[in-house]
């Protein structure tokens, strides 16, 4: 090896290793359980993830070697009490979130489509017969679900969908087209919302495989040339004249309300996925700049460099103070949508920021896979976007202090 080879090996040693970040000691607050999920995710995260994630991501291949021992971590279903799910608190959950993201992004969406969307569709607007007959094979990833909402006309104003469902007889035919549906390409469970011809309502109804094969008519069409979540799979999807069983339809899921309920539900979970990217960006960039010298110096010793990372720092736990009260309200009851839209905001704006400003410390290396912050930078780039855009978080907020939609 070079002596060149072994400076960026040496350099590029230790950037996933956990450091300090608890200044406002937030984590005393977790309980036996909720420390139990964060150590077995870092645990999975460190001896499983990290060793091949660059490699997938890079290949923009989903890593299903690492399926089996995720479904070990008991964290797949999430907060869903019974059927075979670990019934996790708020405050767990997000440690689950923020301990895999702080991993990698694609894989903490993999399991956000399985647990929160398309479980958390079945969980809060199944039947009973629908929810035995498919969340306690979901929860050990036995099938894997996909929730395919967003459509290539329609992505920030979801409610005016165009996917269409006629019934006919004992069936429902489902035309239209789906954009951006995270396992979609390979999954069990394909919950698509569409509107009801016969009334305009939106209802959803679930795409199932069957012997390994999808329905007549389904097809998905693997999105490429992504700069983030390259090693999660998220197809545009076609679906023209599907023929979905009657019992297939989910039984409350009457109209679009429902459809953003499900996605009122899940939305924290964004704010806690920034605050794992984050968390990585801001190790990394600590670490690299305690062995990085240049002028004969650590560059930690630099004014410019302390600066940054303080204000680094100093946004990292703002952000641990939002998700970690927004865990309390959402036990409590007391969360509402503005809240959803304030932390949603605040947290992505925040994280992308420290991840924009890891890459500067890390200078060109922070460019190459190698040194982990790109991905993580690049990864934020699409949580930025999902799950509400910045701009609509931003007037949905607005609405709210004015009493005034901003929305036409």
């Amino acid at each position: 090896m070079s002596t060149h080879d072994e400076l960026t090996a040496a350099l590029a040693r230790g950037l996933t290793e956990a450091r300090d970040t608890d200044y406002y000691l937030l984590f005393d607050k977790l309980g036996p359980a909720e420390k139990a999920v964060k150590d077995r995710v870092r645990g999975f995260v460190n001896t499983r993830l990290l060793p091949v994630i660059n490699d997938y991501w890079e290949r923009a291949e989903f890593p299903h070697e690492l399926v089996p021992p995720l479904a070990e971590l008991g964290i797949i279903g999430s907060t869903i009490d019974g059927y075979g799910c670990p019934g996790l608190s708020r405050l767990g959950a997000g440690m689950a979130t923020v301990e895999m993201s702080r991993g990698d992004g694609s894989m903490n969406t993999f399991i956000g489509v399985q647990s929160n969307l398309t479980m958390g569709t079945i969980n809060m607007l199944g039947s009973e017969e629908q929810k035995q007959r498919w969340l306690p094979r979901m929860a050990t990833l036995e099938l894997v679900g996909a929730f395919a909402l967003t459509e290539p006309g329609h992505g920030s104003d979801s409610v005016g969908l165009e996917t269409s469902a006629r019934r006919e007889g004992d069936y429902w035919v489902l035309n239209g087209r789906k954009r951006w549906i995270g396992n979609a390409s390979f999954a069990d469970v394909v919950v698509v919302w569409a509107r009801d011809e016969a009334d305009g309502k939106v209802k959803a109804f679930v795409v199932e495989k069957h012997d390994g094969a999808y329905p007549a008519g389904y097809r998905a069409d693997l999105i490429t040339g992504k700069i983030g979540k390259r090693a999660v799979l998220q197809p545009d999807v076609v679906l023209e004249n599907v023929r979905v069983p009657a019992v297939n339809r989910i039984a409350n899921a009457q109209s679009f309300r429902d459809a953003s309920a499900v996605l009122a539900s899940t939305r924290g979970g964004a704010s806690w996925e920034s605050l794992g990217h984050a968390t990585a960006a801001y190790e990394a960039a600590v670490t690299y700049a305690l062995v990085r010298e240049q002028f004969g110096s650590p560059i930690a010793s630099y004014q410019l460099v302390q600066n940054k990372l303080a204000n680094m720092l100093a946004e990292l736990t703002a952000i641990q103070l939002m998700c970690f009260r927004m865990a309390e309200l959402q036990e409590s009851g007391q969360w509402t949508g503005t809240m959803a839209s304030i932390a949603k905001m605040h947290s992505a704006q925040k994280a992308r920021w420290i991840c924009s400003a890891a890459r500067d410390i890390l200078g060109g290396n922070g460019l190459l896979l190698d040194f982990h912050v790109a991905r993580h930078l690049t990864d934020m780039e699409v949580v930025h976007t999902y799950e509400g855009t910045d701009s609509i978080q931003s007037l949905l907020i607005g609405r709210d202090i004015t009493g005034m939609s901003a929305f036409k």
